[in-house]
Order: structure tokens, then C-alpha cells, then sequence
């Protein structure tokens, strides 16, 4: 399948795939889009408390980077599980210019060990931030009450609808401890009743740009 690397509204980048009509951030901001749903209307919430993060679908490692970032400024503690059936290439991913448009350059080999770092193995890339990436299919997920916050970045409705079923959104619910939250891009109706039918209270937020609303569901 053909793939490209475009660059998005705010000047960072990412990979297209023409084909289905896809990228993996959004077109509008990469960077933003990113702070905005996982981490502004996610990870704020917990407050600077330990937090197990489960990522569906690492993709580019742009929003575990981030996520590790915070953890630099903030010193919070995360436990950070990244879920991908289809890893990017290392070579790909040193082609992405996260590290200079977040002005992280003194931990770019932070970002390139998150892409080097084996599968099913948890490391240590810091003292405040485990991150443990898990190449498999989302519909193989079996955890139970593991996770505080879930970033649900699966590609989009209109590319993979299974990936927004009930059936999915099932095991998250499950995956996540109580009072967990769960944050994602999307807002389509038939993904809101989804998660409403999995057990999650949902909410509509402000959507990044180029994208008027946005879902948090939670487990009450």
C-alpha cells in the first residue's frame, strides 16, 4: 500500500495512505491534535497521579512521545502499554520531524528507542515513564481493569468500522479500571452509541481544529 509523509496544519508531519484515504494524524495539526484530545481533555484528568495509559494503535509513537514529555515536565509517573497491529518502520519514523517541532531535540533518542525497543517487553526510558508496545490486533485484547486512561487513536470510522464497534469498545471498557476514562478523535453518532452499549457514559468536547467535537467516555 502506498505511503506518504505529508505535512499537516501546524507544521508537523505525517503519514498518508492514499489508498484508503487516511493519515495518521489529522491533516489540521498533527501535534495539535494530539495535546488537544490525549492530552488537554485525557491525561490532564488525572491530575499528576500515577497513571496506566493504554494506547490503540501507537502508529508514529507521536502520542507516547508527548505523553513522555509531560512526564518530563510534570514528573508524573506512567506505565504507558502501546497496542499495534501494523508497526511503522524505524526507518519511517526517523522521517517524521516530531522531536524538532516540539522543541525536544535533547530527548530524540527517547523517541527513536520507543521505535527500536522490542515488542511484548516492557523498558524503563525513564524513571518516571515504562513504556511496554504489544503488536496485535485490537480484537485480541483480554485485559481487565489494567488501565486509567485509554487513547482510543484507531484509523477512522470510514477506513476500519470494526474498529469502532461495541465488540471493541467491550474490551476497553473492560480494560480499564473503575473510573477510568477513555478519549478519541471521533464523534460519529454510531460511535457514541457503541460505547454507550459497552457500559460508558459519554461526553461531546470541542474538537481539535478541523474537527468540531470530540468523545470522552467514562467508567462509572
Amino acid at each position: 500500500m502506498k505511503r506518504e509523509i505529508i505535512v499537516t496544519g501546524d507544521g508537523s508531519v505525517t503519514i498518508h495512505l492514499p489508498d484508503m484515504k487516511e493519515s495518521y494524524h489529522s491533516k489540521f495539526g498533527a501535534i495539535r491534535e494530539a495535546y488537544h484530545v490525549f492530552i488537554q481533555n485525557g491525561l490532564a484528568l488525572t491530575n499528576g497521579q500515577p497513571v496506566a495509559v493504554l494506547e490503540i494503535g501507537f502508529g508514529t509513537g507521536l502520542n507516547a512521545f508527548i505523553t513522555y514529555l509531560e512526564t518530563v515536565k510534570t514528573g508524573q509517573q506512567i506505565h504507558y502499554t502501546g497496542v499495534e497491529a501494523y508497526p511503522v518502520a524505524v526507518e519511517e519514523a526517523m522521517q517524521l520531524n516530531y522531536v524538532t517541532e516540539l522543541d525536544a531535540v535533547a530527548h530524540a533518542g527517547i523517541y527513536e528507542t520507543m521505535h527500536n525497543v522490542a515488542w511484548e517487553l516492557p523498558v524503563n526510558l525513564s524513571d518516571k515513564f515504562e513504556l511496554n508496545k504489544q503488536h496485535k490486533f485490537f480484537q485480541d485484547i483480554e485485559d481487565t481493569e489494567l488501565y486509567d486512561l485509554i487513547y482510543f487513536d484507531a484509523f477512522g470510522f470510514h477506513a476500519q468500522p470494526e474498529l469502532w464497534s461495541e465488540e471493541i469498545f467491550a474490551k476497553m471498557y473492560k480494560a480499564l479500571k473503575p473510573n477510568g476514562i477513555l478519549v478519541t478523535y471521533a464523534c460519529r453518532t454510531v460511535i457514541k452509541n457503541a460505547m454507550k452499549a459497552a457500559g460508558f457514559t459519554t461526553e461531546k468536547l470541542p474538537g481539535p481544529p478541523g474537527k468540531r467535537e470530540m468523545l470522552r467516555g467514562f467508567k462509572y
